[in-house]
């Protein structure tokens, strides 16, 4: 049996894999500091829920990253420093981020997050490693049709042109 038989967790890690596991550490890192700003933001009670289901998935995936790094001998991404403590009403009305503008954020990262777990996916040669993935790539999935509901409940959505009539075929 070669390097690649046997249990996964004991074969070795392309570059490939380590560059995607560390990249999602580091991406995951900088959201949950970014969704904190959010969470201080956020004027919306509903909004502001999705914005700690997207925290606690962040810090889940930052554990498990980091966790699969050090095991494999690679180093981890420093965090990057923790806010300060800040209130709503301390943020002048002109530095304020708007709920549209969260919620266009947010859903612009999720869309990209399940892009790059898809890639992260086909890359892997590891089971666990395209399993690990397949999870965030699930989460995100539902954490996106989450925020395309609320989206839709609260008028946020500003969607492309719609084809409201469509032009008749011609028969022959």
């Amino acid at each position: 049996m070669g390097i690649f038989g046997g249990s996964p967790h004991d074969e070795p890690m392309h570059y490939g894999e380590i560059y995607n596991v560390w990249q999602a550490s580091m991406v995951a890192k900088v959201a949950i500091s970014t969704y904190r700003a959010y969470l201080i933001h956020a004027g919306d009670k509903d909004l502001k829920k999705i914005i700690e289901a997207l925290i606690d998935q962040a810090e889940l995936e930052v554990s498990e990253c980091d966790t699969l790094l050090t095991k494999n001998g690679i180093a981890t991404v420093p965090n990057p420093p923790g806010r300060p403590a800040a209130r709503l009403e301390d943020i002048p009305a002109g530095a304020r981020f708007a709920d549209t503008e969260i919620f266009a954020s947010i859903s612009t990262a999720i869309a990209t997050g399940l892009v790059a777990c898809s890639q992260a996916m086909a890359q892997s040669i590891r089971e666990d490693v395209g399993a690990l993935f397949a999870k965030y790539h699930l989460t995100k999935a539902a954490l996106g049709s989450r925020i395309l509901k609320l989206s839709k409940e609260k008028g946020w959505l500003i969607p492309p042109p719609l084809q409201i009539r469509r032009p008749e075929t011609v028969k022959s």
